[in-house]
């Protein structure tokens, strides 16, 4: 028996060359395309170019634990005039100075509420006068402490700030030191005394050295998020071939399943019901890939394995909401609002306090942001739920309970209105 022939060619189509000169086929990709383009670049570029012009209230510690008995003829001592000036001499709104004694400042550095301290040790005055008379084995020293588990940048932005505000102390001590010591100090004194502070530089709440310097929090975060997200998208055209809603096409394979009777929102239900169950293995094979194979710093296994299911399941079910309401551009959607918008308004790598307004606002509600703030509390401040993991909990729970509302007021919304999906083939 002959073996039989494979079906021949289409002819007679329409070429290749025919199609391209045909204006309105451009029209609609080169529109998305250009704008999707302009958008990504303003969002992406537009948060993180100027970071020092854009501060606005970074929150540091300034703890004056100056002991000393003040200098003759003044009424404080050199801890509490330095502490004073150095709040009163912020420009605009840039630095929000936090008064604290050193247990406070610690525990807010512990619990991620400050990227950093500037501490006036005890006995600063004591040290001063000593250099000041000639008697000093040391300069005094002022110490700023730096707050890695905020993120690389927040905390070099604190340490830039507590730096540069030691310096203008110094310099303003160093005239005044100049002027008392008149000409009895010699040349050599001098110039000790127009720069008298020393400034050091400590870690004020160590992390693991595994850490990434404080932007692991930031990408395993991302990675729930795309977890999320791709695997909502997944689902969605996976179920939508398998039920012949849309075509199956693998390389050169191309197949299309009898259409499936079924409502909108009975779909739905489906998606998301898939979401959630493979929600599990796909946390659990970040968590294997980041911990086990590449050895993450991860305290809490267990809390953050439930985190992280909850974080990856809120994007998936609201992948799946955008989707059934928005329907094919709903992928483009969803990337804007799990992915383009939520990526710089997340303060996982530039603090938000060194962004522009507009993406302090996005903060407020954009996913990544709160689910970042999980996650660094998990693996960098004991999990306290003051650091940030008690509003993530509650935003994770209003992110589920709104994609489920929008998500089923839609579909049932279409059904009702008989917007039905297509028109079932027979088999």
């Amino acid at each position: 028996m002959a073996s039989a022939s494979p079906p021949p060619a289409p002819v007679g189509g329409a070429s290749a060359g025919s199609l391209l000169r045909r204006g309105k086929l451009w029209v609609f990709p080169a529109v998305l395309s250009g704008l999707v383009a302009l958008l990504l670049s303003l969002l992406y570029m537009g948060g993180i170019l100027n970071p020092d012009g854009s501060l606005h209230r970074l929150p540091v510690a300034l703890v004056d634990a100056d002991d000393g008995r003040p200098l003759p003829g003044e009424r404080q001592n050199l801890g509490a005039r330095l502490s004073a000036a150095i709040v009163s001499s912020s420009p605009g709104d840039d630095v929000r100075w936090r008064r604290l004694n050193r247990a406070e400042a610690q525990d807010q550095l512990a619990a991620g509420k400050v990227y950093g301290a500037l501490v006036v040790p005890p006995g600063f005055t004591d040290a001063v006068r000593a250099l000041a008379e000639g008697t000093a084995e040391q300069r005094p020293t002022l110490t700023v402490l730096t707050n890695p588990g905020m993120g690389s940048l927040g905390s070099a932005l604190a340490d830039q700030v507590s730096e540069r505000a030691a310096a203008e102390a110094s310099q303003e001590l160093g005239r005044q030191l100049t002027e008392s010591a008149g000409s009895e100090a010699g040349p050599a004194q001098r110039l000790l005394l127009r720069d008298p502070v020393a400034v050091t530089t400590e870690v004020g709440h160590p992390i693991g050295s595994r850490s990434g310097l404080g932007l692991s929090a930031f990408y395993y975060t991302l990675l729930l998020v795309l977890a999320g997200f791709l695997a909502g998208n997944i689902i969605h055209n996976g179920v939508d071939a398998g039920l012949g809603y849309a075509d199956s096409e693998l390389g050169p394979w191309h197949s299309r399943r009898p259409t499936v009777p079924v409502s909108r929102t009975s779909t739905l239900l489906l998606k998301m019901g898939m979401t959630a169950g493979l929600a599990v293995l796909t946390t659990a094979l970040i968590m294997v890939a980041t911990i086990g194979i590449l050895g993450m710093d991860a305290p809490h296994l267990p809390l953050l394995a439930l985190f992280s299911y909850c974080a990856s399941l809120a994007v998936g079910l609201g992948v799946q909401a955008i989707n059934a309401a928005f329907g094919g551009i709903g992928q483009l959607v969803a990337m804007f609002v799990f992915i383009a918008l939520a990526l710089p308004s997340s303060g996982a790598t530039v603090p938000l306090e060194a962004v522009p307004e507009f993406y302090r606002v996005l903060g407020v509600f954009e996913p990544m942001r709160q689910l970042a703030s999980g996650v660094r509390s998990i693996l960098y401040f004991d999990a306290r739920a003051d650091a940030g993991l008690a509003r993530a909990w509650v935003m994770i729970a209003i992110g589920c309970a709104a994609a489920l509302a929008f998500g089923f007021a839609m579909a049932r919304y279409y059904d009702r209105k008989g917007l039905h999906r297509m028109v079932p083939r027979p088999e």
